[in-house]
């Protein structure tokens, strides 16, 4: 059996009396899109950081391309590409800048890091902004260089916080042929999106998280067969759409319509 690129057991994660994260097991295989879904506050960010050694379990265990992985695992975090939530940018460096400076903390020789950093630049459109510091960058700017030194190194593994966000349609279009060139290669992607549509597109395999607790995981068939017959109207011949099952998954689904603003209305 071949060794999966994420495997968590019992993953948990408490900040005092609450559980952000509770008890969550799951396995994603490599060369698999991952998607990671979730409503606002159901713990995906603070898994992501788990899965990437930014915060220690509660409890629970991570595995890494087969190996437990901690705070500590710097072999680990070398074959690991991480865009997080906040992007984490050093704002006083150039674009070309940061990019070498990322690079080399990753270990690759200074004529690598010089190469891949042009071509990133280049294909990233952030070619002719290289004299301007990161600060200065647009929120969908900084997103594509946050992807850009994700991915410099050529991580096995690649987690994504919210990639798209901000990003025009344009540059969406090609970070998406980049991500599918990196699955073809072998590569694992986690992603983590509000943008159900995305996911859709692009993701092979789901997980649902909802209060902390994992409720749905497995393929996009295999979730849209498992909740076919509980939405209202659906028969064997509807396709779903992932919205139709994520909704019905995490209970909105049969909810009564939210009141109106009378001011609104």
């Amino acid at each position: 059996m071949e060794t999966a690129a994420i495997q968590t057991h019992g993953l948990t994660r408490r900040f005092g009396e609450l559980t952000a994260v509770d008890n969550v097991t799951f396995s994603v295989a490599q060369g698999q899109f991952f998607g990671f879904l979730g409503p606002n506050g159901a713990g995906k960010s603070t898994t992501i950081k788990m899965l990437t050694g930014l915060l220690e379990p509660s409890s629970g265990s991570v595995e890494i391309l087969g190996q437990p992985f901690s705070a500590n695992a710097l072999d680990l975090k070398r074959q690991i590409g991480v865009v997080p939530e906040g992007m984490a940018l050093l704002g006083r460096l150039t674009a070309p800048e940061y990019l070498r400076f990322v690079g080399r903390m990753y270990g690759l020789d200074r004529e690598t890091t010089n190469r891949r950093a042009e071509e990133l630049l280049e294909f990233m459109q952030l070619a002719n902004e290289s004299r301007k510091l990161v600060t200065d960058f647009s929120h969908g700017m900084q997103k594509k260089l946050a992807l850009a030194a994700a991915v410099i190194h050529g991580p096995k593994v690649l987690f994504l916080d919210e990639p798209f966000e901000g990003v025009d349609a344009i540059a969406a279009g090609m970070l998406k042929t980049m991500l599918h060139g990196m699955i073809q290669r072998g590569a694992t992607i986690f992603l983590t999106t509000h943008v159900l549509e995305i996911v859709e597109r692009l993701c092979s395999h789901v997980a649902i998280i909802s209060q902390g607790r994992l409720v749905a995981n497995g393929s996009i068939e295999e979730l849209r067969a498992g909740v076919a017959s509980s939405v209202p109207g659906a028969d064997g011949s509807q396709k779903l759409t992932l919205e139709q099952i994520f909704l019905s998954i995490v209970g909105a689904g049969g909810m009564e319509p939210a009141q109106e603003l009378s001011w609104l209305a």
